[in-house]
């Protein structure tokens, strides 16, 4: 803990979008610059970091040493390798945070320490602005204190729940893939008005204010999404036709087995990563 303010350092291995939407969002609540630190092996993404005062390193030993939470944000392959890097300096007073798709607690447990405090958290893109959704599991000797202190730290990131680890997976095909899906389906309805013959600026940017305004008001209304369709239609109009047209097209489906699509890949990204921990 930061002595003057009684605030948890802040460390973080990896220094991409993921890592950059967390420590915005943790700048914009009650933690200091000067009390993050980030580690990354080339200069390429610490800039944006360095913008916001934040100071950086290419030493991921330096890091843990100076932090209480340490984020580990790299990509999945590498975890191994950094984590047996710094397991020499992880002490039972650090908390781990790994947002590496497909690498299961029981893979992080057993690279690290007896006793290590382990933390598995799947953000999403939007995190950069602050809109982000966020599923955490914890690991065998976090704590709900732990979970607590977790959750407190990152809500300015957007939404933030805790489940079991089973969730993760699905959270990924739903929230960490479905965000794509959502600009796919911006797309079209861009495309639709272009064929129908509004210009191309003008049909991106309002369809971006479709998706963002319907999001708020179904975030904000607590309705179920089927209310809210049903609030937009009426009988014989526009809406129920276009409705019509997206059945026709198998929309419904097509969501649905892209998200069971995108939680099957991750739970095959997490085999992988258990069978090349144990060597098969």
């Amino acid at each position: 803990m930061d002595a003057e303010t009684d605030s948890p350092r802040i460390g973080f291995i990896g220094a991409g979008n993921m890592a950059f939407g967390i420590a915005k969002g943790i700048l914009s609540g009650n933690i200091r610059p000067e009390n993050v630190k980030v580690s990354a092996p080339s200069l390429r993404n610490l800039g944006r970091f360095q913008e916001l005062n934040i100071t950086t390193t290419h030493s991921n030993t330096e890091v843990v040493c100076g932090s209480d939470i340490i984020f580990l944000a790299v990509k999945p392959h590498v975890v191994p390798l950094v984590l047996h890097e710094i397991s020499p300096h992880v002490t039972h007073g650090h908390m781990i945070v790994s947002v590496a798709a497909g690498v299961t607690v029981a893979t992080l447990e057993e690279l690290l320490p007896l006793g290590s405090v382990v933390i598995r958290l799947m953000p999403n893109l939007p995190c950069v602005v602050l809109e982000g959704a966020l599923l955490f599991a914890r690991g065998t000797c976090a704590t709900q204190d732990h979970g607590a202190m977790l959750r407190s730290l990152l809500h300015r990131c957007g939404l933030v729940e805790e489940g079991p680890e089973a969730w993760i997976d699905i959270h990924t095909g739903l929230s960490g893939s479905g965000v794509a899906f959502v600009y796919l389906f911006a797309e079209a309805l861009a495309e639709g008005a272009v064929k129908m013959g509004m210009p191309s600026a003008l049909a991106h940017s309002i369809a971006s204010q479709t998706v963002l305004g319907a999001g708020r008001l179904l975030r904000e209304s607590d309705k179920h999404p089927a209310q809210l369709r049903s609030e937009v239609c009426t009988p014989g109009g526009t809406t129920i036709y276009g409705l019509h047209a997206l059945e026709q097209g198998g929309l419904r489906a097509s969501t649905m087995g892209a998200v069971e699509s995108a939680t099957e890949r991750a739970r095959e990204l997490g085999r992988v990563s258990a069978a090349t921990r144990n060597g098969k």
